[in-house]
């Protein structure tokens, strides 16, 4: 039998990052949120060509499970908007950390999920893959690295130690 990494993350496209925070506490209690503007991808494709896209994420911690919500700032074409559109809220991916990435990303390739989209972050690569005919939404392949780890553990200690005072509910990252 097949190990598989466990989903550690579900995420939704937003059009608006303050808004979606702000819904997401209100309907659910979910927060505090940690905000990335604008992240540097290196070495970005999209569909195999190279990609700009400028977007930013909100991260909270909802018992075992990160929620994500991602909000693009331009019209490029992007692995975002091959599955919500501009102005609409929808969900678009659940994600897993794999420790042997490169394993990980040939499976699924071996399920016919092509590589949506592709980068890294620091040290650390990702790909998106187009399941949406399979199982209705992207699947993102993160590598397991220390980096990503001490990110995903913030997170749950923000979450943990928070006192629900919505003036915290969005807290920058630099």
């Amino acid at each position: 039998m097949i190990a598989h990494p466990p989903v550690e993350q579900m995420a939704w496209v937003v059009p608006d990052l303050t808004d979606a925070c702000r819904a997401w506490h209100a309907a659910l209690g979910i927060g505090p949120f940690l905000v990335s503007r604008n992240l540097p991808i290196a070495d970005a494709l999209h569909r195999g060509r190279p990609s700009a896209t400028r977007f930013s994420t909100a991260v909270a911690q909802s018992g075992s499970v990160q929620i994500e919500l991602i909000e693009q700032h331009d019209a490029e074409p992007s692995v975002y908007r091959d599955t919500v559109p501009a102005g609409a809220t929808g969900f678009h991916h659940v994600a897993v950390v794999a420790a042997d990435f490169d394993a990980e990303c040939a499976r699924q390739r071996s399920l016919g999920h092509a590589v949506a989209s592709e980068g890294r972050v620091g040290d650390m690569r990702f790909a998106y893959f187009d399941a949406t005919a399979t199982i209705g939404h992207m699947i993102e392949v993160v590598e397991e690295k220390d980096g990503i780890r001490r990110f995903f553990n913030a997170v749950r200690r923000a979450a943990d130690g928070w006192d629900q005072d919505p003036a915290t509910l969005m807290r920058e990252l630099g």
